[in-house]
């Protein structure tokens, strides 16, 4: 670990110089052609993206979304070589329990931003932005992987002074907080995600399987074959694909959006009924302006590289799951993680911090009260 050990008040102030820059590039986007009538089969269509596109330099507002970003105390530190950005807002209440918060990819910490009002009444937050990605990005160096991002959450925690504190994330950051619990067993009390930190391991035609999880090996099925293919280029080519999406903020848009709508509610037909599209457009922003397209997607190259099979974990756990479109199922679950609570939420989609946040909430607030 690097010997500095400061906590730095961090501010976000993007120039304005480079707020026209994306406005200027995305006034010259050199569109592609597209086959008629394929709707959203072959990827995002042409006239959606050119629409959101033009309201994403128009009509969008980043100084309003910076400005509420700033509201929260913001933080930046060192640790294992590496710049750490995160929010740190704290409870007026005596016997706040701290709970860290990890976001995923296609995600950031503005993931959390509906949740952290009603939960800093009751708990102590800490949002970091996990390394490779927006304000914490890009990384230095090869090798930040799932268990070495856990290790210096655990070491975050301990330079905030917490030695006893909850965990929460959705996405990678189910990952990270479920291997945050191996990391750092004697503080962390317990571990709540959504989504599951398991695949099926059943066929779909296995007779032990309720019509739920039948289901929800279903759409693991249908995901994988027909929109997988950004795990297989983000786990072996993060770095060529970075060209474009570090080039071109429609291709950025683009690559987002493709995969918000394959992820978020089966309901919801296109991405801004699932997710508020401003909500949608500081994600992207984000990723924009901080150069960390490539650096995120190296995520999925570093635990590719680095997979192996799950050490078992006593630390007690949460499972939240949204819709089918969380396709984890219990029988996997229990074998590898100390389940002791099983919700399972008939709206959202795999983002439920932003497509379901009460639900969350919820689920959360009762979970974790049991461990003040």
């Amino acid at each position: 670990m690097s010997n500095d050990v400061e906590i730095r008040p961090f501010h976000i102030e993007i120039p304005p110089a480079e707020l026209d820059d994306l406005r200027d590039r995305l006034a010259r986007t050199r569109w592609p052609s597209e086959i008629g009538g394929q709707e959203w089969s072959r990827g995002v269509p042409v006239g959606y993206l050119r629409e959101l596109a033009a309201y994403w330099a128009d009509g969008y507002d980043w100084r309003a979304w910076e400005a509420r970003l700033n509201a929260y105390p913001q933080f930046t530190t060192e640790i294992d070589g590496q710049n750490l950005h995160f929010l740190h807002v704290r409870s007026d209440r005596p016997d706040a329990l701290p709970l860290i918060l990890t976001h995923g990819w296609p995600g950031s910490i503005v993931e959390f931003l509906d949740l952290i009002e009603p939960l800093s009444q009751d708990y102590h937050l800490v949002i970091p932005s996990i390394p490779g990605f927006a304000f914490s990005g890009p990384t230095r160096e090869p090798g930040w992987t799932t268990q070495r991002i856990a290790a210096a959450w655990a070491e975050l925690m301990r330079r905030l002074g917490y030695d006893r504190y909850g965990a929460q994330g959705g996405d990678f950051g189910s990952g990270i907080s479920r291997a945050l619990g191996l990391a750092a067993p004697d503080n962390v009390v317990a571990v709540h995600v959504n989504g599951g930190t398991t695949y099926p391991s059943a066929g779909e035609d296995d007779p032990t399987l309720t019509e739920r999880e039948r289901a929800r090996v279903r759409r693991m099925n249908e995901f994988m074959n027909e929109a997988g293919g950004y795990i297989a280029i983000q786990s072996t080519r993060p770095q060529t694909l970075a060209y474009g999406l570090t080039d071109s903020p429609a291709g950025q848009l683009a690559w987002i959006i493709d995969k918000i709508r394959d992820m978020t509610d089966l309901a919801k037909e296109l991405p801004h009924e699932a997710i508020d599209r401003d909500l949608l457009l500081t994600h992207v922003t984000i990723y924009w302006l901080t150069g960390t397209a490539g650096s995120s997607a190296a995520l999925y190259y570093e635990d590719g590289h680095a997979w192996g099979e799950q050490e078992a974990s006593p630390t007690p756990m949460a499972v939240a799951l949204f819709t089918v479109q969380d396709i984890a199922l219990r029988r996997d679950e229990e074998k590898v993680n100390n389940v002791v609570r099983w919700s399972d939420f008939d709206r959202g989609g795999h983002f439920a911090a932003m497509e379901a946040p009460d639900l969350l909430l919820g689920d959360i607030r009762e979970f974790f009260a049991a461990y003040r």
